[in-house]
């Protein structure tokens, strides 16, 4: 059962991913062919490679649900579950292959969610932004305006304007404060980061220290200076998130924290649903063979179609989920595995019916 019910998985997804290849170039194809310089091996290596990655991924809760629908719908048609059920052999005796290939599957989407898959979408999006985005598209990308960021419980940084690719901005701000009361303010008409040492050069800067007594104000043409911030951490945005290996991005969380950063939870819920997307493989096995352990008037067809109608329904709620995980002040972590929690509680009552 395990052997064919993999088999079946395999199949399963060995057709989902074409199909998106194919919607994938027929909206793309355009791109691709305004690039001379753009081979079918680069195409291939650099854009596809890692698409098929991400949606393989992507694809594993779906196609493992459908695989375990069309498995057990084809059992049952045969009347081999009622042999089975006459053999004496119990409901959750016969969950135990589909449990084994789940615990599989997850194991290796685990493992591609928090290591792989990142690492293949920061190849992907430099594709994308290389061959495919529009010069719209890019300039959002390109220019950060109006940030403000915290670097420390006394320090915080304004900026007018920041391009990320020259790594220089304009109206640059930095005050000092003890308590509410301001202490010391820098302005500069530019500022410009520096890779090699890690260090940002002000220019046309003004800095004004402000004593009970007095204000002393200092002036230069170029000054070189160091601020607990790169111009990565401009870049406040959950596709950034989604380039990151789940080290680097509970490291980049943490350093956030300490900076003051008031809202990290797009960061959260995408590091709680590399977690809980694999997890719900459980879920919806049970759900499956809940919903095909029965012969069925219809056959595989009603199987399939109430299967897809709940898989959509899942995929729906857990989007709905990310949405409102990432607004400020939420607990992200309840809002990523609400839909598991919901549909958990489905499958419990599927399961407690079909041992009846």
């Amino acid at each position: 059962m395990l052997k064919r019910f993999l088999v079946t998985f395999v199949f399963t997804l060995l057709i989902l991913i074409p199909i998106a290849i194919a919607i994938d170039i027929s909206e793309k194809i355009d791109n691709f062919l305004e690039h001379t310089d753009l081979g079918f091996y680069q195409i291939v290596d650099e854009y596809y490679k890692n698409f098929i990655i991400y949606y393989a991924n992507t694809f594993m809760p779906l196609a493992l649900f459908i695989a375990v629908i069309l498995f057990t719908s084809k059992l049952s048609n045969n009347t081999e579950i009622i042999a089975i059920t006459n053999a004496k052999v119990s409901f959750t005796r016969f969950l135990y292959p589909y449990f084994i290939g789940a615990t599989l599957i997850t194991i290796v989407s685990l493992a591609m969610n928090h290591f792989v898959v990142p690492n293949s979408s920061k190849e992907r999006k430099k594709f994308e932004k290389e061959y495919i985005q529009n010069s719209r598209q890019k300039h959002e990308l390109k220019y950060v305006k109006e940030f403000s960021l915290q670097l420390t419980d006394s320090t915080y940084i304004f900026i007018r304007s920041f391009d990320t690719e020259s790594n220089s901005g304009y109206d640059f701000t930095s005050e000092v404060y003890d308590g509410i009361e301001l202490k010391s303010k820098l302005v500069a008409n530019r500022i410009k980061y520096s890779d090699k040492d890690s260090a940002f050069t002000l220019s046309n800067w003004k800095l004004r220290k402000i004593f009970k007594d007095r204000d002393s104000i200092f002036s230069g043409v170029k000054i070189d200076t160091v601020f607990n911030f790169t111009p990565k951490d401009l870049i406040y945005k959950s596709a950034l998130a989604q380039e990151m290996p789940s080290n680097e991005l509970l490291k980049f969380i943490g350093v956030s924290k300490k900076r003051g950063v008031k809202n990290l939870n797009a960061y959260l819920v995408e590091f709680h649903k590399r977690t809980s997307l694999p997890v719900a493989s459980y879920i919806l096995t049970i759900i499956a063979v809940a919903l095909a352990f029965r012969k069925r008037r219809g056959g595989t067809g009603v199987n399939l179609a109430l299967g897809i109608g709940i898989m959509f329904l899942y995929v729906f709620l857990m989007k709905i989920a990310e949405v409102l995980g990432a607004v400020a002040g939420v607990n992200s972590l309840l809002y990523v595995w609400l839909p598991n929690i919901v549909f958990g509680c489905l499958a419990i009552y599927l399961y407690l019916n079909a041992r009846k």
